[in-house]
């Protein structure tokens, strides 16, 4: 009865939108009256509200509607979020400001003279305001109001003109900074949560384990990952429009006829090209380079974004005016000026000590003082420069409070559906498709393609990635990273806005083209660019590393990297270790083979113990990989055989859990029934059901192949020797490779420790002279000096019993002055052997340390080595099929 619901809401929505009722109130309007609706006619009927809803009735969606409330508006750790108006102002600014219009003229006067060069200028032009505006409204219009009277003007085919405006206005979906990613990555963000928990849910009914494996969970998004992530499929984008319009451009001259400037190609005009194009690269560079690089968040990035078209503003409404460009240099200066103070000197305001702090402080003052001058200054001219600043702010306003408001209604929509049992009934419709995984993200695709005709990207990225994503994201046999299926629905998203005859983007050019260019050419026009999107779009599909590459490279790369050891990264470190042993084995076998030459004599006998058994250890760690590689040649050999199996019974088993979760509610909602006849005839229609559910569970139950227990059990066997294997392997390559660094670190630490000879000694007349507090504070300053140098244990031991008999409830001298000696006794054979190994050991000790550190030791580097970033962030970037360890 509750799906009677979920088509009214459906139904309602749909009508709401189709009317024109704006869509920041049509969301939440027809959920609180669906809700309201079922509510009544519950209490009416069977007398409890709660009989239409799945999800403990209204009032939970009440409370699901308040919550995402609170969290859009309230809950600070939403940044993506926040970047939202920053990155929003930036791209209106440089709409009002004209610097896109002196871009395209400029532009289209450098590439003109080639065939096709004022469409490619196009092209570019909408790349760059795709990087720098983000919104395709915006983008389309300023694009068809500045280049397409030049092209109609030069001859210039009205299909090609028309296609090439649209498509290029259309990259602002996909090319970062792009609204869209964020909101996607902020949905996407709360899917995985969902995905993460059905995913352990599954792991935990399938295999009957309590804990899943953390390398099994689903990866979680950002909005910086999804800026990383859409950036080469964006660039792919524009690099295959550029390459059909020459392509065309060469096969039929005439319909793309070369542009001839009728000036000269001088220094002059080289200035105009620098000054035109370098500060739009400029800020690109700044946004997204920062993000990439690590240095800013997504939010910090917006605010530079801001900042940055604040100062272009400033210099482009003063063009031709005296001290147009004074802002701007200023501006540049100032942070040259902070970039230098804070890279040659640390500056901290609370540990002012010497002139050189106080030196570079007024320097950094300087600094900012200027950068804040130079932005007051650019701001004042977008003031009163025809109100830019005013009209520029009421547009932020507006599109920013358009974005949050749909987010609040979409999240009430939202709970309602789940509330009325629709995410159920999708995730049951798309695990019913055939052909797994694709069948379902080729449907969801389609469904979004066709939605994109209706809905602007902002409804279809709050109202339907919530409910899908978590089913596709779940799935353990294709293993998709959020950020890869976020660009995949973005540049579905932006095709069908180019779409015939409902593509937004055509509708935003037909408003601003003359009225002799028909209709269809415009539809016409696109196809082309329809087709050249949809090749793309399956290219990314099945090449998945084009997404994932650059954010796991950036994200292994950075300062908060996880180190190797983590268990996310074990499969790809084995797997370039196995390479790596493959080419390099002689090497490293020589490597070992010499250090087990080397004369140990001085170490002491338990370090030197430890020394010699890692070397063992370190020749065995070949044999212990080949063990993986012939655990993993097993499965793989029998995978073919078994996966289709392993496959038809989990999705058996599922059906039943489904089954059984649904005839557990049964009995509570029986549980639950009225003594009155309505509810005794509602509690025997729901005991009907539960026997059909139990036969039809037995039935299920019956269509399990007989072998399946005994192939399910072999296969089992066979991943539990690769993880035995790789177990062996891990402990045994650590193993192998601590006890060298330790000894390195140790012996490397002796001029550190022969330092600290003087102050050990002159502890005797302190303890001697001075208080015993007093005299206890100064030999607690040597005992964390001495625990500073590795391997010192035994002299801080010593040390340790010198302070404890200072600070006891009977402090005794005598005692604190007996365990010093004993300390610089052990302070002497500890500096003795340590000087003997520092020549006759800690050459070759490091040699061979260098040799192994990437390979046998790699798991114990506090980062990946940059030269190692590469291969494992390709090997991450590929989605891998864990399905059957379900």
């Amino acid at each position: 009865m509750e799906y009677i619901f979920i088509a009214l809401l459906v139904l309602l929505m749909m009508t709401a939108l189709g009317s024109g009722f704006p869509v920041a109130f049509a969301l939440p309007g027809s959920a609180i009256i669906s809700v309201g609706l079922a509510a009544l006619t519950g209490w009416l009927f069977f007398s409890n509200v709660d009989t239409f809803f799945t999800q403990d009735g209204p009032s939970q969606w009440l409370t699901a509607g308040v919550t995402n409330f609170r969290g859009v508006y309230w809950d600070p750790d939403r940044d993506t979020l926040i970047a939202i108006p920053l990155f929003v102002f930036m791209g209106i600014m440089l709409q009002k400001s004209r610097i896109a219009e002196d871009l395209l003229v400029t532009m289209a006067q450098l590439f003109g003279p080639v065939r096709g060069g004022l469409g490619i200028s196009v092209v570019f032009v909408g790349g760059l305001l795709a990087a720098t505006t983000g919104i395709v409204g915006a983008t389309v219009v300023a694009m068809g109001l500045i280049s397409l009277p030049a092209m109609l003007r030069n001859n210039y085919s009205h299909p090609l003109a028309t296609g090439t405006i649209a498509a290029s206005g259309t990259l602002g979906q996909i090319i970062p900074p792009s609204i869209v990613l964020i909101i996607l990555a902020d949905q996407l963000g709360s899917a995985t949560d969902q995905a993460s928990s059905a995913r352990k849910l599954l792991y935990k009914v399938s295999t009957g384990e309590l804990t899943m494996p953390g390398p099994f969970d689903v990866s979680s998004t950002s909005a910086g990952e999804m800026f990383l992530g859409a950036l080469v499929p964006g660039l792919l984008l524009v690099a295959v429009y550029i390459v059909f319009i020459f392509i065309i451009a060469f096969l039929r001259p005439k319909i793309a006829p070369a542009v001839h400037y009728e000036g000269a190609y001088d220094l002059r005009f080289a200035g105009r090209v620098v000054m035109a194009l370098v500060p739009p690269l400029a800020l690109i560079f700044l946004v997204l380079g920062s993000i990439i690089m690590g240095i800013a968040t997504v939010n910090q990035a917006g605010a530079v974004g801001a900042v940055g078209a604040m100062v272009m503003a400033g210099y482009q409404l003063y063009q031709g005016k005296p001290r147009a460009y004074w802002p701007a240099a200023i501006a540049l200066l100032s942070v040259a000026l902070i970039t230098v103070a804070v890279q040659v000197h640390p500056i901290n305001i609370k540990k002012l000590a010497t002139g050189a702090d106080y030196m570079w402080l007024v320097i950094s003052v300087i600094g900012v003082a200027g950068l804040l001058a130079a932005l007051l200054w650019s701001g004042w001219r977008t003031i009163v420069t025809d109100n830019t600043l005013k009209s520029v702010m009421v547009e932020t306003a507006k599109t920013s409070s358009l974005v949050f408001i749909i987010l609040m209604g979409a999240a009430m929509l939202t709970a309602s559906f789940r509330g009325f049992g629709g995410e159920t009934l999708v995730k049951e419709f798309l695990t019913g498709l055939p052909g797994g995984f694709w069948g379902q993200f080729f449907t969801v695709m389609a469904v979004i393609f066709v939605l994109g005709f209706f809905l602007d990207f902002i409804e279809i990225a709050v109202v339907v990635v919530p409910i899908v994503a978590p089913i596709l994201l779940t799935d353990p046999q294709a293993n998709v990273t959020a950020v890869w299926l976020g660009v995949m629905i973005g540049v579905n998203m932006q095709t069908s806005f180019l779409t015939p005859p409902f593509g937004f983007a055509l509708f935003y050019l037909r408003g601003v083209a003359p009225a002799f260019v028909k209709t269809l050419s415009m539809y016409k026009g696109v196809i082309p660019f329809i087709i050249l999107q949809l090749l793309v779009l399956v290219v990314v599909a099945y090449t998945p590393r084009l997404v994932n590459y650059l954010p796991q490279r950036v994200t292994l790369a950075a300062s908060t990297a996880p180190p190797p050891v983590n268990p996310d990264l074990q499969y790809c470190v084995e797997q370039y270790v196995a390479g790596e042993f493959q080419d390099r084995e002689k090497d490293i076998r020589a490597a070992i083979a010499k250090a087990r030459g080397l004369d140990l004599a001085s170490l002491p006998d338990e370090m030197r113990k430890d020394l010699t058994d890692s070397f063992g250890k370190a020749e065995a760690a070949f044999g212990l990989m080949s063990q993986i590689d012939k655990a993993q040649a097993a499965i793989d050999a029998r995978t073919d055989a078994y996966a289709p199996l392993h496959h038809q019974v989990r999705d058996i088993q599922g059906d039943i859990h489904q089954i059984d979760v649904r005839i557990k509610d049964l009995q509570e909602d029986i549980v639950r029934a009225g003594d009155d006849e309505v509810s005794k005839a509602h509690a025997a229609d729901l005991t009907a059901e539960k026997s059909a559910l139990e036969a039809q569970r037995k039935q299920l139950q019956s269509t399990i192949p007989s072998n399946w227990e005994s192939e399910h059990k072999a296969f089992r066997q066979l991943l539990t020797a690769d993880r035995r294997a790789r177990l062996m392997y891990r402990r045994d390559v650590d193993s192998a490779y601590e006890p060298v660094i330790t000894t390195v670190k140790t012996i490397a630490a002796t001029p550190a420790l022969a330092a600290l000879k003087g102050e050990l000694e002159s502890l005797r007349g302190i303890i001697n002279s001075q208080p015993d507090d007093k005299a206890a504070e100064r030999v607690a300053e040597m005992l964390s000096k001495v625990s500073a140098i590795a391997g010192a244990e035994k002299v801080r031991s010593e040390l340790s019993k010198a302070r404890r008999a200072l600070t006891g409830r009977e402090p005794d001298k005598d005692a604190s002055l007996k365990a010093l000696d004993a300390t610089l006794r052990a302070y002497e054979s500890e500096l003795a052997w340590r000087k003997k190994a520092e020549q006759s050991v800690l050459p070759g000790l490091r040699a061979y340390e260098m040799a192994i550190h990437d390979t046998i030791g790699l798991r114990k580097q506090e980062k990946l080595p940059s030269y190692v970033v590469p291969a494992i962030a390709g090997c991450k970037a590929y989605h891998r099929d864990i399905s059957l360890q379900f």
